[in-house]
C-alpha cells in the first residue's frame, strides 16, 4: 500500500525531515489549518502519532516524553490561539535543557491581520524563550519557485539540529493556503545532502580547578536536576570518600551514596533559628563550590550560597551554567563522567574535619526525623514519610509543584527510585500531563505525587486514550494551596483563604469515574499504610488515590519540625570540633 501524504510540499518536507533528524514520536491536536501535516503524520509509517485535544495539555505530555527518551518530541497545532497554549510547556523546556520541537499551522501572510478567522501573529510568538525560530514561507501548492522549498528545508533542518545539539526547545511555523486536505502518493521535491550542525567540542582548561580542589579543605559538592547522565561508580566514590567533601543531593538529583546530603533544608532550616547563626553558617561555608546538573528547588541553599560564598564555583554541563550564587568562577562545557575522567589524576585528598562533623549532624537529622514523625497527627509530613517507607523498588515517580517536591526533599528514599518534576519555571500548570507522557513513552511503573491545585489545574492531562494500566496517581487533598501557609504572610487576613490559599471542597471521585481510573480514598495514617502496599501491587487499570490532610495543621507541623531539630541537635558541636581540631594542630 502506497503512502499517503499531503499534497503541500511543505507539509512533506517537514515531515520528512523530522523523520531523518530522528523524531520518532509527534503529539498532535485536532485543527483544520494543520490538516497537511496530520495527513501526513498520521499515515507515516515512521512516526507513532497522539492525539491530544488540548494544546497545553499536549506540550506537557510531549515534555514528559522528551524526559524518558533524551530526545526531540514534536507536537503539532493548527494556527490562532492554538498555539500560545504551547508556551507553559515551551518555557518550561528552555529551563530545564529539553528539546520539544513546536509546529505550527499558520494562515497565509496576506490572511494576517485582515480580519480572517483564527489568525494571530505566530512568527517568533515564543521569542524569550526558544532557541530557533524558522518562520517558513508559504509554497502554494506545488510551486515552480524551487527557492522556497530550499528555503524552508534549510530552517526546518537548522531548527531540528538545534533542538538536538542545544538539548532545548525550537518553533517550526508554517503558512498553508487552502486546499488543505488534498492528498498523493508521492513526494514532490528530493531533500538534499543536510550537513550535521553538532556544535565543536570546547577545550577544557582545568588547571584553576584543579588547585582550588587540592588545596580546599572545605568543598560542597552541589547536583541539581539530573534527567540524563548515569554518574560513574569511580566520581562517585571519589566525592563520597574524601573527608573535605559535603556532596548535597535533592531527590531529582537521581544520584545516591550512603554519605550525601540529602536533606539540605534538615540542616539549613535550624540553624537560621540557631544564637551563632553567622558562625554555625561560616562553618559550612566552603571553599570550593562545584554543581552540576540543573536547577535546585531549595531556597534555603541558594540563600545560603548567596550570602556565604565561595571562594571558587565551578560548574559542569555540557550546555550551560547559572550563576544561580553569582559568584560562577569558570564553566566546563562537558560531562561530568569526562571531566573527572581527564582530571582524576591530578586530585588529591587532604585532611580535613568538614564532612565528618557535618556529617555527624546529618544522621541526627535522620534520626530524629522519626521521633518527630512519631509524636506528631496525621499531616502532609506524615503521610511522606509513609510514602518513602512503601516507595517499590526502581518506582520513577513525577513530583508536582509546589509542596509535593519540597516534601520529598525533606526525605531519604531507602530504595533506587527515579525521579522528576518540572523545575524549568516550577509551575502547577502541566504536572499531570507530563507524568502520563512520561508513563506513556515508558511502559514501566509510574506514579504521580500531587497537590490539590496542580491536580485539578491540570485535570485535562486525563483526557486521551493512552494512559497506561500501571500509572497511578497520589493526590494529597488538603482543600487549598497548602504552599501559601509555609511562606511568609498574615494567614489570617481575610482575603488569604480566598485569593492566597484558594480552598475548595472539591475532590477527584467523580474526575476518576469520568476518566475511568480505579478510585481509593484514606483519612489518616493506619489507612495511609493499608492501602499504600496494596496501590502499588495492583496494575491492572489506572488508578488514583486520594489522600485528605488537615489544611490548619500542615504548616504547622512542617515549620515545627524545623524547630524540633533545633531543640534536640547540637548544632554548636560543629563549632566545638572545629575549635578542638584547631587547638590540636
Amino acid at each position: 500500500m502506497n503512502q499517503i501524504y499531503s499534497s503541500i510540499p511543505t507539509a512533506q518536507l517537514i515531515v520528512e525531515l523530522c523523520v531523518l533528524n530522528g523524531i520518532e514520536h509527534v503529539v498532535i491536536s485536532p485543527g483544520s489549518r494543520n490538516a497537511p501535516l496530520t495527513i501526513t503524520l498520521a499515515n507515516h509509517p515512521k512516526i507513532n502519532a497522539y492525539s491530544i485535544v488540548d494544546e497545553r495539555c499536549a506540550g506537557f505530555f510531549a515534555l514528559g516524553m522528551t524526559q524518558r527518551f533524551n530526545a526531540p518530541v514534536a507536537v503539532v497545532c493548527t494556527s490562532g490561539s492554538a498555539l500560545l497554549n504551547y508556551y507553559p510547556a515551551v518555557s518550561e523546556a528552555f529551563y530545564s535543557n529539553l528539546p520539544l520541537v513546536a509546529i505550527s499551522a499558520d494562515r497565509p501572510p496576506h490572511l494576517i491581520d485582515v480580519g480572517d478567522g483564527q489568525t494571530i501573529r505566530q512568527p517568533d510568538v515564543f521569542s524569550n524563550h526558544i532557541l530557533y525560530s524558522a518562520n517558513l514561507k508559504s509554497d502554494f501548492h506545488n510551486s515552480e519557485d524551487q527557492s522556497i522549498l530550499d528555503f524552508n528545508t534549510k530552517e526546518t533542518h537548522k531548527a531540528l539540529q538545534t533542538a538536538i545539539w542545544n538539548q532545548g526547545p525550537v518553533h517550526i511555523n508554517a503558512p498553508f493556503d487552502e486546499p488543505l486536505y488534498n492528498k498523493t502518493d508521492q513526494l514532490d521535491f528530493i531533500i538534499p545532502q543536510l550537513e550535521s550542525l553538532k556544535p565543536e567540542n570546547a577545550e577544557i582548561n582545568s588547571s584553576d580547578f584543579i588547585k582550588s580542589w587540592n588545596t580546599s579543605s572545605k568543598k560542597l559538592v552541589l547536583v541539581g536536576v539530573n534527567l540524563d547522565e548515569k554518574i560513574d561508580k569511580n566520581v562517585l566514590k571519589l566525592l563520597s570518600d574524601d573527608p573535605s567533601i559535603i556532596v548535597m543531593t535533592e531527590i531529582t538529583s537521581n544520584i545516591s551514596d550512603r554519605n550525601f546530603f540529602t536533606n539540605i533544608d534538615s540542616i539549613l532550616a535550624p540553624i537560621e533559628s540557631e544564637e551563632n547563626t553567622e558562625k554555625l553558617f561560616e562553618a559550612l561555608q566552603p571553599d570550593m563550590l562545584i554543581t552540576f546538573g540543573g536547577l535546585i528547588v531549595s531556597k534555603k541553599i541558594k540563600k545560603f550560597l548567596r550570602q556565604f560564598k565561595p571562594k571558587k564555583h565551578f560548574h559542569i554541563d555540557p550546555r550551560e551554567a547559572n550563576d544561580t550564587f553569582f559568584c560562577l568562577t569558570q564553566h566546563f562545557e562537558t560531562s561530568v563522567n569526562s571531566f573527572f575522567e581527564k582530571a582524576n589524576s591530578s586530585l588529591n585528598k587532604i585532611e580535613s574535619s568538614y564532612f565528618e562533623s557535618w556529617n555527624a549532624i546529618r544522621l541526627k537529622t535522620l534520626e530524629y526525623r522519626k521521633y518527630y514523625k512519631d509524636e506528631i497527627g496525621f499531616t502532609d509530613f506524615a503521610f511522606y514519610y509513609s510514602l518513602f517507607e512503601h516507595l517499590p523498588q526502581d518506582e520513577t515517580v513525577h513530583f508536582a509543584n509546589s509542596s509535593s517536591i519540597r516534601y520529598a526533599n525533606l526525605f531519604d528514599s531507602r530504595r533506587e527510585i527515579k525521579a522528576f518534576a518540572n523545575r524549568g519555571t516550577s509551575g502547577i500548570d502541566g504536572s499531570t500531563s507530563t507524568a502520563i507522557g512520561y508513563a506513556v513513552a515508558s511502559q514501566e511503573p509510574t506514579t504521580l505525587v500531587t497537590g490539590d491545585l496542580s491536580f485539578f489545574y491540570d485535570s485535562n492531562a486525563l483526557w486521551n486514550n493512552y494512559i497506561p494500566k500501571n500509572f497511578k496517581i497520589i493526590l494529597l487533598n488538603n482543600a487549598g494551596g497548602g504552599i501559601f501557609r509555609i511562606l511568609p504572610g498574615n494567614k489570617d487576613e481575610n482575603y488569604f483563604a480566598n485569593y492566597f490559599e484558594t480552598t475548595h471542597n472539591l475532590n477527584a471521585k467523580q474526575l476518576c469515574e469520568m476518566y475511568q481510573l480505579q478510585y481509593t480514598v484514606a483519612y489518616d495514617l493506619e489507612e495511609v499504610d493499608k492501602e499504600l502496599p496494596l496501590f502499588f501491587k495492583r496494575n491492572d487499570s489506572p488508578q488514583l488515590i486520594e489522600i485528605f490532610t488537615p489544611r490548619l495543621e500542615n504548616d504547622k507541623v512542617l515549620l515545627g519540625y524545623f524547630d524540633y531539630l533545633r531543640k534536640h541537635i547540637d548544632f554548636q558541636s560543629v563549632l566545638n570540633f572545629k575549635t578542638t581540631e584547631s587547638a590540636s594542630n
